[in-house]
């Protein structure tokens, strides 16, 4: 053998191990990074699991809070009569039976006096109200001997504490099937001395339905204990109020499972990780069901709630992933280690398999999602914004009223409305929160006012055998253009309060339309205009035009305008000034006369504040996919005017590629050329494009986002472009003008 062949032997030695330790070392990278993607995605699915369910438990709990509230209304609202006439037999049974008429939750009620205190009536006296099967009330006396009340629960704990208390969980005696509770308090005679209880009884049929509703997986269940520990849902009916929670986990080796339940009684929330009895794991997460943890330890519920996961079902998805990339990495080792050996060429497709398989890696990811409160109350709501200030006061007249106000930002659009429900107290409420849930629910599909009047109007009138309607005023704010979108239901016109002095304060000119709930089927009118900016939307509730002093005298509309054009001429006022100068006005022409009806007021000011132009380039394309390269140039050379952070450059091109390119394929007819006129607008906060067609009407952000934690076979066809636009670009906004479909899409500068 030559020197010189000697030599190209050593240099291919070399190189073969040179090449193996780089082969080596990547392919050990390549399992590092796998490992690690495996386990965030893994964390991100955890924490996906656990925001779920706390949610669940949030939603559950309000459920529970509006119907155990309103049983307390009524409650409350019914005791102070009853010790009004608590020596009047006669008229505590109208009284007994007046609670059970206002709500359908309660099952029975009675008052069980102390021993003797009425003698003609025997020594135990507990007249009893009871709704039979077909709805009719029975009204009998049930203390005695047989019936010795003065030591049951329900009577004893109020006499002994002096407070009210909810019971433990039974099943009714007459049906057996029924579970009920009963909240009792105090009845107490002029001088203060207790000599009675008054205990309503609560139907809780409805109690399993709430807690089973909307499951997180499909195997997982929830499980709902009383103060005592008995099962008060589960996923074992023949447990339910049979076993406590103790005795079901006792057959469980894992002492996490008994440790649960004991934090569960204790009123606490977390979550934890147990395994039942065939050793699968789960993930378990609680809370206590009482809303006011002020209150004492009889006075609440006590009850607690546990949202139960499977392991398997959890991470099925992540682990079928993993086992496949498990699988592609050892044949791709094995490959290697073939393909090293045998030639360069076979190294270099060795190398294009590895590329793929990390591409195919990168493009896994876990979606979030989040949710909702009843009022808002958070003000500025939106403090990274400048062109809304927003500021709103509600005073109930009661404990609880029957006006509500609520927004919504969504797609450049400021959606906003005001209610006042007929009537007031608690039946008023309870319409006020269904209504306000219909609102949250329909915008959050829906952008058109009208409609979502009418839809709103068919779920409120269905089954309104109360006659409960609602005067209720929606709008849709577009933020760019300034154009508002309007549907009045019966509600005072809102003003439109001018800075400017040349501008007049003026009443936004309102249709006439049917309130909300009073007739289904009614088509309710779309009106819209333009907002300029540094304008005030004024929203009230006829409150504030109908609070009267002790002479009776209003506080009218006059003086509501007039106070406006104070306001306007001062120049700036800010939202919650306004709103400020307004109420503080209300209260001294009151005095101290009682208020007689809620007061709600909503200010919306438009300021519409434009920062200095960076950029203001435009082009024009055809509709045609040829184009998009002078698409791609014309996008990456505004960002590079506009400074926008070079790792974002690449995003906002394949967003706006997603956009026009759609334009381009469906916009227009088949064989019907048209154009996409694309303007490009920066300051120093925001990148902004304007995409422009005529072609046929098409809204994308109407769609719902895109579930990627679903295989590709489960996904609906479609919404991949609208997903990434979303994903990419700060915001989306859509408007149909003069036939024009008007797109616009932000990219926030750094």
């Amino acid at each position: 053998m030559t020197l010189a062949e000697k030599i190209r032997l050593w240099r291919r030695s070399r190189h073969t191990k040179s090449t193996l330790a780089i082969i080596i070392t990547a392919a050990v990278l390549v399992e590092v990074i796998s490992a690690v993607q495996y386990w965030y995605a893994g964390e991100g699915i955890r924490e996906e699991v656990q925001h779920r369910a706390e949610s669940e438990l949030k939603a559950k709990n309000l459920e529970i809070e509006k119907v155990t509230a309103a049983v307390e209304a009524v409650s409350h609202s019914t005791l102070w009569m009853i010790e009004r006439n608590i020596d009047n037999p006669a008229e505590l049974e109208v009284l007994l039976r007046g609670a059970l008429n206002s709500s359908k939750l309660l099952k029975g009620c009675s008052v069980g006096f102390k021993p003797n205190h009425f003698a003609s009536k025997g020594y135990w006296y507990e007249p009893y109200v009871n709704r039979l099967a077909d709805g009719s009330l029975e009204t009998l006396q049930i203390g005695g001997k047989d019936h010795d009340y003065t030591q049951m629960e329900w009577y004893s704990y109020p006499v002994e504490t002096g407070k009210g208390y909810w019971t433990e969980p039974y099943f009714d005696e007459a049906g057996g099937k029924t579970l009920m509770v009963t909240y009792a308090q105090p009845v107490r005679n002029s001088k203060g001395e207790i000599v009675a209880v008054f205990g309503v009884d609560v139907d809780l049929d409805w109690l399993s339905s709430v807690i089973n509703a909307n499951h997180i997986y499909p195997s997982s269940y929830n499980i709902m204990v009383s103060r005592r520990g008995n099962l008060m849902v589960c996923p074992v009916e023949s447990l339910v109020m049979k076993r406590s929670l103790q005795e079901a986990t006792a057959r469980i080796k894992d002492t996490t499972a008994r440790s649960v339940g004991n934090q569960m009684l204790d009123g606490t929330s977390g979550e934890a990780t147990i395994y039942n009895e065939e050793g699968e794991k789960n993930y378990v997460f609680f809370a206590p069901i009482d809303r006011d943890t002020t209150l004492s330890k009889g006075e609440q519920l006590g009850w607690s709630m546990a949202v139960v996961c499977s392991d398997k079902e959890i991470y099925r998805g992540l682990r079928q992933v993993g086992f496949n990339l498990m699988l592609l990495m050892i044949a791709g080792m094995a490959l290697l280690t073939f393909i090293l050996f045998r030639s360069v060429h076979s190294f270099r497709k060795l190398q294009k398999v590895e590329s793929e398989k990390e591409r195919i890696a990168s493009e896994l990811g876990v979606a979030q999602r989040i949710q909702k409160a009843m009022l808002p109350k958070t003000f500025p709501p939106y403090p990274e914004r400048n062109d809304l200030d927003i500021f709103a006061l509600l005073s109930a007249a009661r404990e609880v009223g029957g006006d509500f106000y609520d927004y919504f930002l969504r797609d450049e659009k400021l959606f906003f409305c005001i209610g006042d429900v007929s009537g007031k107290g608690v039946p008023a409420a309870l319409v006020m929160a269904m209504a306000q849930s219909v609102f949250r629910m329909l915008v959050a599909r829906e952008s058109s006012p009208e409609r979502i009047v009418m839809q709103m109007n068919e779920t409120m009138a269905r089954d309104n055998e109360y006659n409960i309607f609602i005067t209720f005023f929606v709008g849709v704010l577009d933020l760019p253009t300034g154009r508002l979108r309007y549907c009045n239901a019966g509600h005072k016109a809102p003003v439109l309060v001018h800075n400017a002095q040349s501008m007049e304060n003026s009443m936004l000119p309102c249709d006439s339309n049917l309130p909300v709930g009073t007739m289904g089927g009614w088509d309710y009118v779309l009106q819209e205009t333009v907002i300029e900016p540094d304008t005030t939307i004024f929203l009230y509730t006829d409150g504030l035009t109908e609070a009267e002093k002790a002479s009776h005298e209003q506080f009218g509309r006059e003086r509501m305008q007039k106070l406006i054009c104070d306001m306007a001429k001062d120049g700036e006022v800010t939202s919650e000034a306004f709103i400020g100068r307004m109420d503080a006005a209300v209260r001294r022409f009151v005095g101290e006369t009682e208020q007689s009806d809620d007061l709600t007021m909503l200010a919306i000011k438009f300021t519409h504040r434009h920062s200095d132009a960076l950029l203001n380039e435009s082009i024009t394309l055809r509709n045609d996919v040829k184009e998009v390269p002078l698409l791609a140039e014309f996008v990456e050379k505004a960002c590079e005017m506009a400074n926008l952070d070079p790792s974002a450059v690449m995003l906002v091109n394949l967003a706006m590629e997603e956009a026009v390119v759609n334009v381009m394929n469906y916009a227009y007819p088949d064989g019907h050329q048209g154009n996409i006129d694309i303007v490009a607008e920066a300051n120093d906060q925001r990148l902004k494009f304007i995409i422009t067609d005529s072609g046929a009407p098409f809204d994308p952000t109407i769609y719902k986002e895109v579930d990627t934690t679903l295989s590709a076979e489960e996904r609906n066809i479609g919404g991949l472009g609208i997903h990434l636009i979303r994903r990419y670009m700060d915001s989306m906004n859509y408007e149909r003008v003069n036939g024009q479909n008007i797109l616009t899409l932000r990219k926030r500068l750094k």
